[in-house]
């Protein structure tokens, strides 16, 4: 195990096999020496598959660079920095009398947007953030340094396929509402009279068209002058604190 940046990290091909088949959830990416093939490696290819991990081919020096100078057999796996929430667990728990929300991030690679995201949905009460296991920010030093801490704070669940996981939050009786830039009803004139779920959008493709189909409905943040889109944690922030002030 190795520390760079404060995110952890092992190394060497039985470890990772091992963490991937006791403890995947742990497992944020992995990264594999570009001369290698995943196949090359018994058995760790159907657990990357299984476990939906995203995986990086990188040049030697990239790894060395992750864990310094050891016998990392060209594979190296970043492992979370917390333990992510069972959804099933968490649903079981919550009220859904008090019309909880959750935020529901389709692919947020930035972690500075990560971050301010987990601290605005901590800060306004919002029940859990749930993300992806592919296009997401895994929660690393910079997502808690932007998170001011909070990041440890609020549930933070992870799917490995997201029209799974809005199937599941419809099916627990969440309303799902994309934030969808010019499209669907103002979001100041919707109410919030159920558990809900706000689908936030990826920085560069947005909300993809098959995720979209799972939406109850589109909402738009009214905008003037021309500009056509907020960057993804300001929309969080202010659809987090429209519906804290309606639910108030």
């Amino acid at each position: 195990m190795s520390k760079s940046e404060n995110n952890i990290f092992i190394y060497g091909r039985n470890p990772i096999i091992e963490a991937l088949t006791n403890r995947p959830n742990e497992v944020e990416k992995v990264f594999l020496k570009n001369s290698l093939q995943l196949n090359s490696i018994d058995g760790l290819s159907d657990l990357i598959s299984k476990n939906s991990i995203p995986v990086s081919k990188v040049p030697p020096i990239k790894i060395q660079n992750l864990v310094g100078r050891v016998n990392d057999q060209g594979i190296v796996a970043l492992l979370s920095q917390i333990k992510y929430t069972d959804f099933f667990d968490w649903v079981a728990e919550l009220d859904l009398a008090a019309n909880p929300a959750v935020i529901f991030l389709d692919g947020i690679e930035d972690p500075h947007n990560f971050g301010a995201i987990l601290r605005t949905a901590a800060a306004a009460g919002i029940a859990a953030v749930i993300v992806p296991t592919q296009k997401q920010s895994p929660v690393n030093a910079t997502v808690f340094k932007t998170s001011s801490g909070t990041a440890g704070r609020i549930p933070i669940i992870r799917v490995h396929d997201i029209n799974q996981g809005l199937k599941d939050l419809e099916l627990a009786g969440f309303d799902v509402f994309a934030l969808e830039g010019g499209a669907g009803s103002s979001f100041w004139e919707t109410d919030f009279t159920k558990p809900t779920a706000f689908l936030i959008g990826n920085e560069g493709d947005g909300i993809s068209t098959a995720t979209l189909k799972r939406a109850s409905k589109t909402l738009k943040i009214p905008m003037v002058n021309n500009v056509e889109s907020l960057n993804a944690s300001v929309s969080a922030a202010l659809i987090c604190y429209e519906w804290a002030r309606k639910r108030s």
